[in-house]
């Protein structure tokens, strides 16, 4: 609920990044976001998955047993290659002899690379290729895939309902935080700012978890896995394989401390662009109407044209992580080709366990370049997730007192006693209020503006609590009395009007879910809503567009009235209730509400004074006190500052002769 200009604008909450509000050609710029360390912040993001610890165990124990079918596939093609090339070898030597005499006569005649070739390979001269056993090989390699592509699609799906369940509860910690943050927060925080962080932050989360959980554990593990086997094969070229882990390391450092920032910036600008994008389109009409459409269109060049600047650094510099693991891979690629070949020449490995090495080579260089690709989207998803908890982290309102008090009856009695209050310290604003409001009383609040006429009635909904004193409800501190309790007893309606896209009937009914049709007709008659509804096309179904576009200015006033009257508060707050109705209408409105008002207490606040001649009792405030009190024709005896009110708003302007 804004201050509608009656008081000075409360101090900015800690998580705030500008003033609301503004109109469509406010200032929109925001203070640079400090980003928080990133260590923290992702430990934080993943300790979100906590309870999710036994499908956590049951993902990696799925992407255990792919990963172990996958590394065991490229051994067994290994074998594969050597039976090949065993028997192509051994159908060009002569039968009946032994491989150790074939090897004999090769040295004998200085063939002695020829011979450590041999000597290194199983060989049966005079046979060709063993089929059924390369069969067999080929069949468990099928096998073996299949059984890893199956695990694997196990882990996808058990890992998506898992970050999705996660995030479902994120959204509901956000709705949840919302819901017990006070007033002020929302004063000082742009709504697109606002909205951003809980929409776009909260999918960017979702999106980077899913992707980056999924590959870090299955490349994880596929690194341990074929490092394993490398060394298994040969512990010489797995030594050279894990060059590369310092180099990635030191280049994935190097990169994420330059991006990570330009990530905080991304989505930083993006909750600012949200936020004047929101501004400008709820401002349409009025940015037509005193044609700034340039200015708005220059603005949105401005900040869309930093949120590029930002997207694009981020994006580029953290892709340059890729390429650099892939450059660093094809060199590892090139020293193993060599090496093995080596390796090979002198019999120390056959050629299937050279060509299954450099397949490990490759599966090793491969998930430490998507480790390192995974980084961009990381520290995206940890840049929301920044956002996001900043906003988790914000100063909520106070709990509500267990046990909590409520009166026994309602007469919406309401008494002020020497209440103080100041938005910020060093800015006085209401010192020591007395007021007693008895039951069936209308009172009217009038004053000029930044008096602190609609901050008493946010003390009186405790949307902002009290430096000292107290209030009473029917002998109850409010303070005492939980907020939703306290609040069923008032019933308010503002200036600025809020309908929702739906039925008359459902807006009417807002006020009270549970009301009866009969009670619904009851309230829309006496508020004279049921006069222009009638004249509808669907009469109570009519649907309201945004904001009730299809209605006009005083229909909208007059259905918020309508909500507050079906309410059956024991208490009324009119905040310029009657401001976009027209004067017939006005009068009978005033007639449904003196009706309405028996047996409660009514809070007007009023700036034509017109409006509130019949008040029991009329408030003149200045300054947060209550300078003068009395009735429209005590006042006005008086000759003080209700007088000076008074003439002044309907003496008749003085000009000037020439």
């Amino acid at each position: 609920m804004s201050e509608s200009n009656e008081t000075k604008t409360p101090a900015a909450a800690p998580a705030a990044r500008g003033p609301r509000g503004g109109g469509p050609f406010g200032g929109m710029s925001a203070p640079a976001e400090k980003a928080m360390n990133f260590l923290p912040s992702a430990k934080r993001l993943l300790g979100q998955l906590r309870p999710e610890r036994l499908w956590l165990t049951l993902v990696l124990a799925l992407a255990v047993i792919s990963v172990t079918f996958s590394v065991l596939g490229p051994k067994l093609l290994g074998e594969g290659t050597n039976l090949i090339f065993s028997g192509v070898i051994s159908k060009t030597l002569p039968a009946g002899v032994s491989k150790s005499e074939i090897i004999d006569q090769l040295r004998a005649s200085g063939d002695d690379a020829r011979a450590d070739l041999l000597s290194g390979m199983p060989l049966t001269p005079g046979f060709g290729i063993d089929f059924g056993a390369l069969s067999s090989v080929l069949f468990w390699v099928l096998a073996l895939y299949i059984l890893a592509s199956v695990f694997s699609w196990m882990q996808a799906y058990v890992l998506n309902s898992v970050v999705q369940r996660t995030v479902y509860r994120l959204r509901e910690d956000v709705e949840a935080k919302v819901n017990r943050l006070p007033l002020r927060y929302f004063d000082t925080m742009q709504r697109g700012e606002l909205l951003s962080r809980v929409t776009n932050d909260v999918d960017n989360i979702s999106q980077s978890l899913q992707q980056t959980l999924a590959q870090a554990v299955t490349s994880l593990l596929t690194v341990v896995g074929v490092i394993v086997m490398m060394f298994i094969l040969s512990p010489l070229l797995a030594l050279i394989a894990l060059v590369t882990v310092p180099l990635t390391l030191v280049i994935t450092t190097v990169i994420a401390k330059r991006s990570q920032k330009l990530f905080v910036a991304q989505w930083t600008h993006t909750g600012t662009l949200n936020a004047q994008i929101e501004e400008t389109f709820t401002g349409h009409a009025l940015v037509k109407v005193f044609g700034r459409q340039r200015e708005v269109e220059e603005r949105f060049r401005q900040k869309n044209d930093e949120l590029y600047k930002a997207s694009f650094g981020a994006q580029f510099v953290s892709g340059m992580i890729m390429p650099a693991m892939t450059f660093i891979g094809n060199l590892v690629y090139v020293a193993i080709a060599v090496v093995g070949g080596l390796q090979v020449a002198t019999g120390a490995m056959q050629l299937g366990d050279v060509q299954a090495f450099i397949q490990y080579s490759r599966q090793f260089t491969q998930p430490l370049a998507q480790l390192g690709s995974m980084a961009n989207l990381l520290q995206s998803g940890v840049a929301s997730a920044e956002r996001v908890f900043e906003l988790l982290d914000a100063p909520e309102q106070g709990a509500d007192p267990d046990p909590a008090e409520s009166p026994i009856q309602s007469h919406g009695r309401l008494v002020f006693e020497d209440v103080s209050f100041r938005y910020t310290p060093d800015k006085p604003l209401i010192d020591d209020l007395n007021l007693v409001a008895e039951p069936g009383q209308t009172i009217a609040i009038v004053g000029p503006t930044g008096a602190g006429k609609t901050t008493l009635v946010n003390l009186m909904m405790r949307f902002y609590e009290l430096d000292s004193g107290r209030i009473t409800l029917d002998g109850v501190n409010v303070a005492e009395m939980t907020r939703l309790d306290l609040r069923s007893r008032m019933g308010m309606v503002l200036q600025d009007t809020w309908l929702f896209d739906g039925t008359i009937r459902e807006n009417i009914a807002y006020g009270r879910p549970d009301a009866s049709e009969e009670d619904i007709l009851e309230a829309a008659r006496a508020t004279y809503v049921d006069r222009f509804v009638h004249s509808l096309p669907d009469g109570y179904d009519t649907v309201l567009g945004d904001e009730g576009g299809n209605v006009s200015a005083g229909e909208k006033q007059l259905l918020t009235i309508a909500r507050a009257f079906l309410a059956q508060p024991s208490v009324l707050i009119l905040d310029e209730a009657t401001s976009s109705v027209d004067t017939r209408t006005e009068v009978l409105v005033q007639q449904a509400m003196k009706a309405l008002r028996a047996d409660r207490t009514s809070f007007v606040i009023a700036h034509r004074l017109s409006t509130i001649r019949d008040a029991d009792l009329i408030l003149v405030m200045e300054s947060g006190q209550i300078v003068e009190q009395g009735t429209h024709a005590e006042l006005l005896a008086a000759e003080g500052a209700y007088f000076d009110l008074y003439n002044a708003q309907f003496a008749a302007p003085v000009t000037d002769e020439v």
